[in-house]
């Protein structure tokens, strides 16, 4: 399996080691950020680095274990529910005047992120090549959960990236995308057809037109 070697800029503490061993110059870079067309996943530098910063990930990954529909759908909507206590731990801290309060309320809130992060990897989104990353990419396109979301980055992920489990196709032309609000469950239909969510049968007013 080949590998390439990537550094995170949050661990480095600028050693530098990495860049006497490498063979080919690709950890010498403007950026920090290490040159996957020069590497040749030999593991020197990350050998080297003393801080723990580069790791040696795989080019492709095997696609990920299935999980049960209802399985993904449920922790979807436990993940949903950690990202609303987030939310309101975050506004209470904003309004509160007292500090203790509002540190207690910033640390609810980074444990409501990282549960849910958890509960997410737990659903099956921890590879980005995986259909249902991919799938969640394209809704947060749809979608965007904030004015300042990097939706030129997340369009040129979605491009870049191609899917290894067959769970996600492009948008084709002339279709449109629903959310399911029973379940949680996103599907697309063509222009014009009635729409139906394939994984619990609901219809009418339980979805939600996407776009």
């Amino acid at each position: 399996m080949k590998k390439i070697a990537v550094r995170n800029l949050r661990l480095c503490t600028k050693d530098c080691l990495c860049l006497y061993v490498c063979p080919n110059g690709a950890t010498d870079t403007e950026d920090s950020i290490i040159d996957t067309s020069r590497c040749i996943g030999c593991g020197d530098c990350a050998a080297a680095c003393p801080s723990g910063a580069i790791s040696l990930v795989p080019v492709t990954y095997p696609p990920q274990q299935k999980k049960d529909d209802a399985v993904i759908a449920a922790l979807d909507r436990l993940a949903e529910n950690k990202a609303k206590e987030e939310k309101a731990a975050l506004m209470i801290a904003g309004s509160a005047a007292d500090p203790g309060l509002r540190r207690l309320m910033k640390a609810v809130a980074r444990s409501a992120r990282l549960s849910a992060e958890d509960i997410l990897r737990e659903a099956g989104y921890m590879l980005p090549q995986s259909g249902n990353a991919l799938s969640l990419i394209q809704s947060l396109i749809d979608d965007p959960p904030s004015q300042g979301f990097p939706l030129k980055e997340a369009e040129e992920l979605l491009a870049t990236i191609e899917c290894n489990d067959g769970g996600y196709r492009r948008r084709e032309a002339g279709t449109v995308r629903y959310r399911c609000n029973r379940c949680l469950t996103e599907f697309e239909v063509r222009e014009g057809e009635e729409p139906v969510c394939p994984m619990c049968g609901a219809t009418g007013d339980e979805l939600e037109r996407l776009e």
